[in-house]
């Protein structure tokens, strides 16, 4: 473990929380995903693997806070897309303007799309803390029908874009940055890219077609226009 550094003080990273916070919960039916639960287990993750690589820990506590806002704004969006909200958060609760501009360029370093194997060491906690939450056993179990509803989403289109997205950052050896994260996730990690790619290719199969239109259609049913027969006395 490296020695931490320390941009922003500790009552203004409250001051952050607090108000990601308050917006998770006004905006929980457009953040079914990305949500409280999603920025929480990034900010402890990320502030983890900043200590190990020597980052900036409360620099990266804050990018992981104010990473997806843009969720709130449009959604389906890339981090960019959110850049004016974020930036409004981060000066509503006393970040240095330059900072706030080094937080943002952070998380658009970071986005799984976008990223290259040469990125900073901030960029890197937040990534490896985001992606790990992408990798986790489960999340497509728990959370995928979540991020389909969340983004306007087909199973189809889903499938794509994390194949797409991730299969070659996997396979040129930087889904991960921080070793240690390698060594305990990448097992996951392919596990997950895996089952996604199965998914890709299940979904063009004209069998499996049926059968989700099938399930689509049972969705679609509102369940008032069954009238329930009272319980026998």
């Amino acid at each position: 473990m490296r020695a931490r550094k320390s941009t922003i003080p500790s009552h203004t990273i409250d001051a952050v929380e607090q108000h990601v916070r308050r917006l998770c919960w006004r905006y929980a039916d457009k953040l079914q995903f990305h949500g409280w639960h999603h920025v929480s287990f990034v900010r402890a993750k990320a502030a983890g693997f900043a200590d190990h690589n020597g980052a900036d820990r409360t620099v990266v506590e804050v990018a992981a806070l104010v990473h997806d806002v843009n969720y709130i704004v449009l959604r389906n969006s890339p981090a960019a897309a959110g850049r004016d909200l974020r930036m409004d958060i981060l000066r509503e609760c006393g970040v240095e303007e330059n900072v706030g501009r080094w937080i943002d360029e952070i998380i658009d370093e970071a986005e799984m799309a976008t990223r290259g194997r040469h990125i900073s060491l901030e960029a890197q906690a937040l990534s490896d803390a985001d992606t790990l939450f992408k990798a986790l056993p489960v999340t497509p179990v728990v959370l995928a029908h979540r991020y389909l509803r969340e983004n306007g989403l087909s199973l189809r289109e889903l499938a794509h874009k994390i194949v797409g997205e991730q299969r070659d950052v996997h396979d040129s050896g930087y889904y991960f940055y921080n070793p240690k994260a390698a060594e305990n996730y990448s097992r996951w990690a392919l596990a997950n890219l895996q089952l996604w790619q199965c998914i890709k290719e299940a979904v063009d199969d004209p069998t499996v077609v049926e059968l989700l239109d099938a399930v689509h259609a049972v969705d679609a049913v509102d369940a008032t226009d069954f009238e329930v027969e009272p319980a026998a006395s």
